[in-house]
């Protein structure tokens, strides 16, 4: 007699008519189809009533596309596909199977969208008593750009590929001009090349003028800085000659900038671990109670000093919905005297470490008080004096417990890397589209039982 569970699949099964009772009741599904039945969808309603034959309701496609990047499943390709091989998905769908065309098109066309609704999302939790916004943990992380930093090219290397390719398309045409053209390769098309490098030629043209821009842009910006530097040193009587002379000329070709031809508004920037990849650095600031990311953005600069004054300004925006902000954290990667300054004009407190801390301090340190602070001491050194206080030390702690494991999760476990949209637009309103399916899968754990 076999020890074995026989698997006939030679039987007919008899599945329950309604897909509600293929899924169990606690099924994170069904909390994504609650909470979206309750959302105010009325501006997608009006905008998406569809042409012809009738659509799908924006519901069914946004409760599809939040639940696809909880589960690491982003292509609309893929999504459709889970529409038949899921019951989870099948029951977001109400067993329906929208095409990928649908669900792409749908994602594309609502980016802007998606901002009102993760504040809606946050409201909610707010009036479910799970968020309280209190002290907030700020950072940025890289995600690569859908497109290769192989693709992406400096002003020096076009004008090497201009030359070859120039001579190309005069080989092209001469070959063309002769009357017996058995030189050329059997299935090469002469026009087809032709207008392949002339459209190449063009691309490049225009990739070639806007790092010019580009440079000059960031001349005119770093003389700005440098001219305010120097104003500051004297107003304050410091007569010590500048370190570094005032920049002069374009930069276009002694920065190096590169411009990508695939996604030309994403930059190729440093990762962790070593290595560069063509990347946007997204930015999220997470609630230190409850890990919620209350205000998102996305920037194209690899460093994440410029970033506080734009993440104040939206969570004043935010502040009617979800209340003021007590407290800003952030590692030293934001540590400048103008966004401390930026903070507490907000009435914001800033706890914004000012240098890298030592892994194993001596054990007096972290049982004791440091010195009063001067009457004289600068922004930063008051920072730098409230991080070695114990009550500082304790919440500049939950930095590390909110906002890190918030980026580790979304890339390691929601499997998200890679953006699947290119512009910088785009880009911003797939981060709100992962940032909200972040926010409803760690809902679904806090929401009272």
């Amino acid at each position: 007699m076999s020890k074995f569970i026989v698997a006939d699949r030679q039987t007919d099964y008899l599945l329950p008519p309604s897909v509600d009772d293929w899924l169990n009741q606690d099924q994170l599904a069904r909390f994504i189809v609650e909470v979206i039945d309750q959302l105010d969808l009325s501006k997608l309603t009006r905008e998406y009533a569809g042409r012809g034959s009738k659509a799908y309701h924006p519901a069914t496609l946004l409760g599809i596309l939040v639940y696809g990047y909880i589960t690491g499943i982003f292509s609309s390709r893929r999504l459709e596909q889970a529409s038949y091989d899921s019951i989870a998905f099948r029951f977001i769908a109400a067993n329906l199977h929208p095409d990928h065309d649908s669900l792409a098109t749908f994602r594309r066309r609502f980016l802007d969208e998606l901002s009102d609704l993760f504040l809606q999302v946050l409201k909610m939790a707010t009036e479910m008593k799970v968020l309280k916004v209190g002290n907030i943990s700020l950072d940025g992380s890289k995600f690569e750009a859908n497109a290769s930093r192989h693709s992406a090219l400096s002003h020096g290397h076009i004008e090497k590929l201009e030359v070859q390719l120039k001579a190309e398309v005069q080989e092209l045409l001469a070959l063309a001009e002769q009357a017996d053209q058995a030189d050329i390769p059997t299935g090469v098309s002469l026009p087809e090349e032709l207008k392949r490098r002339e459209d190449r030629l063009t691309a490049m043209a225009a990739a070639k003028a806007k790092l010019v821009a580009r440079a000059e842009e960031r001349f005119q910006r770093e003389k700005a800085e440098y001219d305010e530097k120097m104003a500051r040193r004297a107003a304050r009587g410091d007569r010590q000659e500048a370190r570094r002379q005032a920049p002069q000329g374009s930069r276009a070709r002694t920065t190096r900038p590169w411009i990508n031809l695939t996604d030309e508004e994403s930059r190729i920037m440093p990762v962790a671990g070593g290595g560069f990849e063509q990347a946007y650095n997204a930015q999220a600031a997470a609630d230190a109670a409850t890990m919620l990311i209350v205000a998102t953005g996305v920037t194209q600069a690899p460093k994440d000093k410029e970033q506080v004054e734009p993440m104040l300004a939206t969570l004043k925006a935010q502040a009617e919905v979800l209340g003021a902000v007590e407290c800003l954290i952030a590692d030293s990667g934001y540590c400048s005297e103008k966004n401390i300054k930026a903070c507490e004009a907000a009435g914001i407190e800033p706890l914004i470490a000012v240098g890298r801390d030592e892994h194993h301090p001596d054990w007096r340190e972290r049982h004791s008080e440091p010195a009063p602070l001067p009457d004289n001491a600068t922004p930063v050194q008051a920072v730098s004096h409230r991080l070695k206080t114990k009550d500082g030390r304790a919440r500049y702690a939950l930095r590390k417990q909110t906002i890190e494991p918030v980026f580790g999760i979304i890339k390691s476990v929601m499997g998200f890397r890679r953006f699947s949209l290119r512009g910088l637009k785009k880009v911003t309103g797939e981060w709100t589209l992962v940032c909200l399916a972040w926010n409803l899968k760690r809902l679904a754990v806090l929401r009272p039982q």
